[in-house]
């Protein structure tokens, strides 16, 4: 699923759970979030391409 979302779109997801800050670099390591962290993400992901097939 990774793949399938721009870096802009994955970036905005982070600023609004608000871990933006652990992902910015070079090379947007999200290795630096929790699996908390990662299972919330693909939550916001899911829920915010489903508000754009309405």
């Amino acid at each position: 699923m990774a793949k399938l979302l721009s870096a802009t779109t994955k970036h905005m997801l982070a600023r609004e759970m608000g871990v933006e800050h652990k992902i910015i670099g070079v090379t947007s390591d999200y290795g630096n979030l929790t699996s908390r962290e990662c299972g919330y993400f693909v939550k916001l992901a899911i829920k915010k391409a489903e508000e754009d097939m309405m």
